[in-house]
């Protein structure tokens, strides 16, 4: 890893997708402004305030995407609530060795690169804490 400092980056917040637009509507009401995402590729409805450091998550309905039936399977087993706590580390794949050292597991990664930027994030499960490392020069 470079000598960037790690910091807090978001929280994130899985949600029942019939409460998804009322749950963005009190975080509104408190403050937040959200991008409104729909990642088909990963089957979720996102929204995000990157710049005051929230996220509410739900599944698309019927998706089958690796991260859509993760949320889907966090909803199911523990309601709604904290789904992972994002930190922006210098190297997100140095910073996943470093976890690999606490018995970490992997529940997905996903990057990419081009005209300048890049993003690197995984999402992994460390002394049972939900954690996901982001690597990016994205504001």
């Amino acid at each position: 890893m470079n000598d960037s400092p790690s910091r807090l980056h978001h929280v994130v917040f899985a949600v029942a997708r019939e409460r998804h637009d009322v749950v963005g509507q009190l975080f509104t009401e408190l403050g937040f402004s959200f991008e409104d995402i729909n990642l088909d590729e990963v089957g979720l409805r996102v929204l995000l305030d990157w710049s005051r450091g929230i996220e509410l998550i739900s599944p698309n309905p019927g998706s089958t995407a690796t991260v859509a039936v993760s949320v889907s399977e966090f909803l199911a087993n523990h309601g709604e609530g904290v789904f992972t706590v994002v930190v922006q580390v210098p190297g997100a794949s140095q910073a996943e060795d470093i976890a690999n050292r606490y018995g970490s597991t992997t529940r997905f990664r996903q990057g990419f690169e081009g005209d300048g930027n890049y993003l690197e994030e995984i999402d992994l499960s460390v002394l049972g804490l939900p954690l996901t490392f982001l690597s990016t020069n994205l504001p």
